[in-house]
């Protein structure tokens, strides 16, 4: 039989784990009414607006923005009455952590709720603009009669956004014009630019200055302010690709290299800029015609490998059968391998090159008879 005091010790520990125990419950319920009292109290206090909004307006996201820089940008812009209706609201909606910079179509007196909603929809995104290599400013025609859209084309498509029941555009028209009427400077040209931009024909003036890339443009922008926005991201991008350089090839100004550049870019693969830029280099510097069927086509708006007898003797400025040196601005849009290839030639003594394999690869010569045997032998073939 258990003895009287060691049933009554355990008696006293079976009371006392009993006690904590519902005191731990007891302070886990009160935690839990304080912490639901609280956000009820803070869910009345916070400033919001019902509904999904009044009108159109257009924010920005900006790199590195977090959810709370966006929630000050949105109250800033009239979307929602406080920062704190859309934080909170964005508290259980992971793919507001997913939001890319760039400019959003929103509405001004959203509820919190809304604007999250809002602003997590890929259709409210607006002004992307992507430029690849190549391109140019004007629309251009394949050999097969498809039209290209230019770079032009493409700012225009993407200032498109309806704003509260109007659609604003800016046509290219009205890009050329903005070009033409502005200092190049205005425009953002780089200081390095702008003497040689303002000598070229007025509607190619930003013609290889905007680089491949993604771009955010805001609409409802006027065709200035659009060619601004596009420029100041270039010209960061034509730092990052090395121009200007301490120190140029050959003597030449940032604006020839780039120029360079943009040849390369339209006469090879990628696998043979290097090849192509020395023999550009050599042509000049031994005062040889460049003859490049690129620069013939440019102006003619086609993009194709080769040209007639009537072309090449066509007089005008892009002609470099009849013109010696550069022609007066870049042809297209240069990649940054390209601008790497016009600041670094590969060493060698070609002067002539010609497509000469079906994926585009060239054979390159030192001498006229040697070329003449690779063009012939590429015809031969159907290489072009």
């Amino acid at each position: 039989m258990e003895p009287a005091a060691a049933r009554q010790a355990r008696q006293r520990r079976r009371r006392r784990v009993v006690f904590s125990v519902l005191f731990v419950l007891l302070v886990l319920i009160a935690g839990a009414v304080a912490y639901g009292a609280r956000q009820l109290l803070e869910m009345r206090e916070i400033p919001d607006y019902t509904g999904t909004g009044a009108t159109d307006v257009v924010v920005r996201v900006e790199q590195g923005d977090t959810t709370s820089a966006i929630a000050s940008r949105l109250v800033s812009a009239g979307v929602v009455k406080s920062a704190r209706a859309f934080t909170l609201a964005a508290e259980d909606d992971q793919r507001v952590r997913a939001i890319q910079p760039g400019y959003y179509l929103m509405r001004t007196r959203m509820s919190g709720e809304a604007a999250v909603s809002q602003l997590v929809d890929p259709a409210s995104a607006v002004g992307r603009l992507s430029i690849r290599a190549g391109w140019q400013l004007d629309d251009v025609t394949l050999p097969d009669g498809t039209v290209t859209p230019g770079i032009l084309s493409r700012i225009s498509e993407t200032s498109c956004a309806r704003l509260n029941g109007t659609r604003t555009c800016v046509t290219p028209d009205e890009l050329r014009r903005a070009m033409a009427e502005n200092e190049p400077a205005e425009l953002g040209v780089p200081d390095w630019a702008t003497d040689a931009v303002s000598r070229v024909e007025p509607g190619k003036r930003l013609e290889g200055l905007i680089m491949p890339g993604n771009y955010d443009v805001r609409p409802g922008s006027s065709a200035e302010e659009l060619l601004a926005q596009v420029m100041a991201t270039s010209t960061t991008r034509l730092q990052a690709a090395g121009l200007p350089g301490e120190e140029q090839p050959g003597g030449f100004d940032p604006y020839q290299v780039l120029t360079i550049a943009s040849i390369i870019e339209r006469e090879a693969i990628t696998a043979d800029f290097g090849k192509v830029s020395r023999v550009i280099y050599n042509r000049l510097d031994e005062r040889f015609a460049l003859q490049m069927d690129s620069t013939i086509n440019y102006p003619l708006d086609r993009q194709q490998i080769t040209t007639t007898d009537a072309d090449r003797g066509a007089p005008g400025p892009y002609n470099t059968y009849l013109n010696p040196g550069l022609p007066p601005s870049p042809i297209g849009t240069p990649s940054t391998e390209a601008v790497a290839a016009a600041m670094n030639p590969e060493p060698g003594p070609w002067r002539y090159f010609v497509k000469c394999q079906t994926d585009g690869t060239s054979c390159f010569s030192v001498s006229i008879e040697e070329h003449s045997a690779a063009v012939a032998d590429a015809r031969a073939r159907g290489i072009f």
